[in-house]
């Protein structure tokens, strides 16, 4: 299960990597929504980008993933900080206390309960339609995904479905659930080849323009034990 909590991480990483995830309330965008003609696809990924882009942001959050065979659901919470470009750090708190944090090259993964820190190329798992590319630009989503209207949640929210133009058993597609008023990302959802799903929710959103990028960078303590992801 820890595995797949990894892998989802990753993919939902990217995609809040270049939305910004709805956290910039100082600007209010020129929402679709407020139209009464139904907005293509194009325009509120285009809605998305010209407000959300370089945006850095914390935020508290809520993960459940579900093994579909297994019929089991963990659930985890704790913060998140994005600062662009590429720059994450996600803090669990619950269940387990573990972080996984990047500056955009070099990922770690750190366990304080072991005194582990795995260590690993970031652009290894940024490949693939989700490298430094999308960053910076939501707009460059649609390089890597087709991006498609789904089913909403309910009349208040857009549901945009990702799906990678590249094939892959671990992310069959991703569900972007969007305030239509507000532009918000409220929730984002990864579901893989295996119907197994990870819906990540957001509260407390912040904007924080001056985020010390020393945040995202790590110095194992002393006596860790250093794990290679390559290797």
């Amino acid at each position: 299960m820890k595995k797949t909590i990894l892998i989802s991480f990753i993919y939902i990483s990217v995609i809040l990597c270049f939305s910004g995830t709805g956290i910039a309330k100082d600007k209010q965008p020129a929402t679709p929504g407020n139209s009464s003609k139904p907005p293509a696809v194009a325009e509120v990924i285009e809605t998305l980008g010209n407000r959300f882009n370089a945006a850095d942001f914390s935020a508290r959050f809520t993960q459940e993933s579900t093994l579909k065979a297994m019929d089991i659901t963990d659930t985890a919470k704790g913060k998140v900080w994005f600062k662009h470009p590429g720059m994450m750090r996600w803090e669990y708190e619950t269940p387990e206390k573990y972080a996984i944090i990047t500056d955009g090259k070099t990922l770690w993964i750190y366990r304080p309960e072991d005194n582990q820190v795995v260590v690993g190329d970031a652009m290894t798992y940024f490949s693939n339609g989700k490298g430094a590319s999308f960053l910076s630009n939501f707009k460059l989503v649609k390089e890597a995904f087709t991006v498609s209207f789904a089913k909403p949640e309910d009349e208040n929210h857009y549901t945009l479905k990702l799906v990678p133009h590249q094939k892959q058993l671990d992310l069959s597609e991703i569900l972007l659930n969007i305030d239509k008023q507000s532009f918000d990302i409220q929730s984002v959802d990864s579901i893989n080849a295996y119907g197994d799903e990870t819906r990540i929710t957001f509260s407390d959103l912040t904007f924080e323009p001056n985020m010390d990028p020393a945040l995202f960078h790590f110095k194992p303590p002393a006596g860790a034990d250093i794990v290679k992801l390559d290797q």
